[in-house]
């Protein structure tokens, strides 16, 4: 029998909001990734969405008070890592993700561009936001 762990809820994240330029494209592109990794659109409003997960939220919203492009490479956010499941999720992901608008980084290296142990796909939409795609090595197919 597995040993569970309940761990606290300070500390632990809450949600992330994400602004973007264009609020139906990150849909697109970032919605379409949020649900297929199995959160659920909860919540839709003019600029904006909040997608739930199993604990935390992610909201992806448009507006008046964005100003200017994602730039990953400036301080700030530079990417979101996500459990995938097993490296056959992860494959389909990357399969799947390239008519979403997601460009697959590092493919020459890929799927081992974080080392040799680590099994990830890096996704990049058409507005600079990353992904990290993590497998869960050791997790029966």
């Amino acid at each position: 029998m597995g040993l569970s762990l309940q761990l606290p809820a300070a500390g632990r994240l809450h949600h992330v909001e994400i602004w973007v330029e264009d609020y139906p494209r990150a849909k697109a592109s970032l919605g379409w990734v949020l649900e297929r990794l199995g959160y659920r659109l909860e919540s839709e409003w003019v600029h904006g969405g909040s997608w739930q997960g199993a604990g935390e939220y992610i909201v992806l919203e448009a507006g008046p008070d964005v100003s200017g492009p994602h730039v990953r490479r400036r301080a700030g956010l530079n990417h979101l890592a996500f459990a995938a499941g097993p490296a056959s999720a992860v494959d389909a992901l990357v399969a799947a993700a390239g008519g979403r608008g997601w460009t697959l980084m590092y493919p020459e290296r890929h799927p081992h561009a974080g080392g040799a142990g680590h099994y990830a796909a890096y996704l990049e939409n058409a507005d600079g936001f990353e992904v990290e795609l993590v497998a869960d090595i050791g997790v029966d197919e």
